[in-house]
This record gives structure tokens, C-alpha cells and sequence, in this order.
């Protein structure tokens, strides 16, 4: 039977995701344009859990090219976001939609699939990953369980579909994927043959894409309590070729203990930088094994470093110090998760000490700086290499003031170390 009986709460939750106007209207014109259209995955996983429901996909039981015939004939906008795979993004009340056609694999080479289109339910269900990905739910609320999803779901349990080998050779991401679900999903005891197979495998996870990698990873990161799961990795061998310095679980552990008394959602690059043990080196390379974006690559620096100075809270200085030296680069935002890191390290009860740190993080603006090139020129100072270098001298001893000096105060501090740049 593949409609499992649901209980009063999970129903309601599946029915909350079917009273979205913009989602009844998108089912609507799919379904009067002759398709079969229901809601598939993540969304109803997460209601049938009763987690918070994010992105809504679709799969349709036409193919992608009659897909965005309807679409167009319903003036919906869309985007082939995945067209080689089947999948086309509706847009529609500035919202973005993912509708994949029912599949089944023609070929894999551990990296991607030949697909065909199907009508068949069942058929594209037994493709897919894991048994919990793979519920899905009409318009009028029923859930359609092919793989006993609903079970392990219930269970805690992190099972592929079939046989656990077969599915990681279609995908080699899939080693990631299981960990990752594993950590959000799982309970204390895992699916043995998953495991297994993993960690016998591991070794076909050099042949992904570092972007792929990077995603999957912070995701894993981004779950409540990774430290476990982590551990697991580093334990089966699947870390031996990427994050290969991410290593510290104690530091994660004492940092997610963190945030959990402060009821902060976890944040990837953070946690990355308490698992490298806030070595800016070790996490510029791991920014750049991983190919993060520039901006990440950045942050995840700035954060291992600055947190690496501070043994504990930090004072108010010494935060608005980091807050101007971090100015263009996220600097609040870098400031907070190296405060973070820094009292997980402390080791004591320092809530009134981050509160009141967080307090300056928010309320502090950089302020500028008040001396430029053409005040040194009035002074005497000709222009030059030695003009920038009196320039940081005094902004030193501004910052070091506590960017208490007026521009009369700078002033008088140049003429005095101007015979030191002769």
C-alpha cells in the first residue's frame, strides 16, 4: 500500500503546505494542462517531521518541453535552471518553483545521469536517493510513500533506496548526502549498509566537482549538531581528500554548546573556522580546495583569524578595534562569529560578557578617519611613499585611542612624528 495512514498532525502539516495560493495556482495550471503534479521531497519530509517547510518542487508527469508549454500558456514565467536533468523553474508571485518530469536513469557516470521521461510514479521514486526524499503529495493531501519512507522517517533511520552501492555509483555526491541527512535526520544508531558502503566508496569522492563538495558540506555544517556526524566522517575516511584540516571536533563541539545556549542558528563558515582550529592559513587553503566564493574565502579567514587573537570575550576596544579593521569586509558579521568562537573557548560563564559585547558589535559604526593626504601637505610633508606611511602612523595611534582624537588632536600627533619621516 502505498499511501501510508498519516497521523492528525502530520496531515495538518501537509495540508499547511497545500494552502499556498501561489502553490494551488501553479498545481492548477499544470494539472488543467493534462498533467499529473504533485508535491515532492524536502517539503514533505520536513511536514511530515514538523520541521519548518522551506523551498516547495514539484515532479509533473510530463515532459519538461510540455511543462513550459503550460507555463507559457498560463503566462507563468520560468527558467531552465535544470533543463538536462528535466528540470524547470516556474516563477510566479516572485517565486521561484522547481518541476522535475518523472525520470528514470538511462546512465550514470557518478557525476551525472542520462535520463528519460516517464509517466510512472513508482518508477521515479525507486531513482532517487534515500527513502525518506522520496514521499510525495497530491493536491487533495495524500502522501504517496513507494519506499516505506514514512517508516524510517519515523524511525530515525538514513536508508538509500535499493542497493545502498548501486545508488553511490549513479552519484558519488550521495556519500556526502547520506551524512549530511544522517545529521539531520538520523538518530543514534545508523543504517549499517549505508555506512558501509560510504566508507568503502569514499575513494570515487575525488571526482566531484570542490563546488558540489563546498554545498554539501556547508549544509552538513548548517544541521544542529554536526559534531557527531563529522566525527563519523573523519572516522570512515570520506574527509581524506576534502577539508582535509578540518579536524577539531572539539572545537565544534564547544562552539555549537555555544550557540545552543544562545539560541544561534548554526552558521557553516563559523563552524568551519572552530573545525581548523582558527588558523587563518589552514582556512585560507581550505577556502581554496573547496573553491568557496571569494567573499566566503574571506570570511572564513577573517573569522579563524580574529577570533585566534582573543583567549576570551573581548572588551569593548578591542571589539570596536576588529569592528573598523573588518569595515569593508563584513566587518559585523565577522566580528559576531569570532565573538562566538571566542567564548566557546573561554571555558566559563561569560553570558553578561558576550551580551554586553554584542551590544557594541550593534551599536558601534566605524567612524572615519579624519586626516587625508592634503592635511599632511599643508603641514609639510611632500607627497610620496613616506606620506602614506605618516598617514598609518597616525591612524595607528587613533586607533589605538580608542578613535577618541578629534582632527586637531591627529594634527598635533603628525607634526610630532614628522621628523620621524624625514
Amino acid at each position: 500500500m502505498f499511501t501510508p495512514t498519516l497521523t492528525d498532525a502530520q496531515r495538518t502539516a501537509c495540508l499547511h503546505i497545500l494552502q499556498d495560493v501561489t502553490l494551488q495556482r501553479l498545481m492548477l495550471a499544470l494539472t488543467q494542462g493534462g498533467a499529473t503534479v504533485r508535491v515532492i521531497g524536502g517539503a514533505v519530509r520536513d511536514a511530515l517531521s514538523g520541521r519548518p517547510i522551506g523551498d516547495i518542487d514539484l515532479a509533473a508527469s510530463l515532459p519538461p518541453e510540455q511543462v513550459v508549454a503550460i507555463l507559457s500558456q498560463n503566462n507563468i514565467g520560468h527558467a531552465p535552471t535544470g533543463i538536462d536533468h528535466g528540470t524547470i523553474t516556474a516563477i510566479i508571485d516572485h517565486r521561484g518553483f522547481e518541476i522535475t518530469s518523472l525520470r528514470r536513469d538511462v546512465a550514470t557516470d557518478g557525476r551525472r545521469a542520462t535520463v528519460t521521461y516517464t509517466d510512472n510514479w513508482q518508477e521515479d521514486a525507486a531513482r532517487r536517493d534515500f527513502t525518506i526524499n522520496a514521499l510525495s503529495l497530491d493536491a487533495e493531501g495524500t502522501v504517496y510513500d513507494y519506499t516505506d519512507g514514512l517508516r524510517d522517517l519515523m524511525q530515525k533511520r538514513v536508508r538509500f533506496i535499493g542497493d545502498a552501492k548501486t545508488r553511490i555509483r549513479e552519484d558519488v555526491l550521495r556519500i556526502l548526502r547520506f551524512y549530511r541527512f544522517q545529521s539531520a535526520f538520523g538518530g543514534d544508531v545508523t543504517d549499517a549498509p549505508a555506512r558501509t558502503a560510504c566508507k568503502n566508496l569514499s575513494s570515487l569522492l575525488p571526482q566531484l566537482s570542490a563546488e558540489r563538495v563546498w554545498r554539501e558540506i556547508a549544509k552538513l555544517l548548517a544541521t544542529a549538531d554536526p559534531t557527531p556526524i563529522w566525527q563519523m566522517m573523519l572516522d570512515d575516511g570520506v574527509l581524506a581528500h576534502w577539508a582535509t584540516a578540518a579536524r577539531h571536533t572539539d572545537a565544534l563541539r564547544n562552539l555549537v554548546a555555544c550557540e545552543m545556549k544562545y539560541e544561534a542558528k548554526g552558521f557553516a563558515l563559523r563552524r568551519l573556522a572552530a573545525l581548523l582550529a582558527c588558523d587563518a592559513e589552514l582556512a585560507a587553503s581550505t577556502a581554496q580546495q573547496l573553491k568557496c566564493s571569494n567573499r566566503e574565502a574571506e570570511q572564513l579567514t577573517a573569522i579563524a583569524r580574529l577570533a585566534a587573537s582573543w583567549t576570551g570575550v573581548p572588551d569593548a576596544k578591542e571589539i570596536r578595534r576588529a569592528l573598523y579593521q573588518q569595515r569593508d569586509k563584513d566587518g559585523h558579521k565577522v566580528v559576531r562569529h569570532a565573538l562566538f568562537i571566542a567564548t566557546s573557548r573561554a571555558g566559563s560563564d561569560t553570558q553578561a560578557a558576550l551580551s554586553q559585547a554584542f551590544g557594541v558589535v550593534e551599536a558601534w559604526q566605524a567612524p572615519a578617519f579624519p586626516l587625508q593626504g592634503q592635511d599632511l601637505l599643508k603641514l609639510g610633508q611632500p607627497a610620496g611613499p613616506q606620506m602614506g606611511d605618516l598617514l598609518r602612523a597616525v591612524e595607528a595611534w587613533w586607533i589605538a585611542g580608542d578613535f577618541t582624537a578629534d582632527k586637531s588632536a591627529c594634527l598635533a600627533k603628525a607634526r610630532e612624528l614628522l621628523n620621524q619621516f624625514p
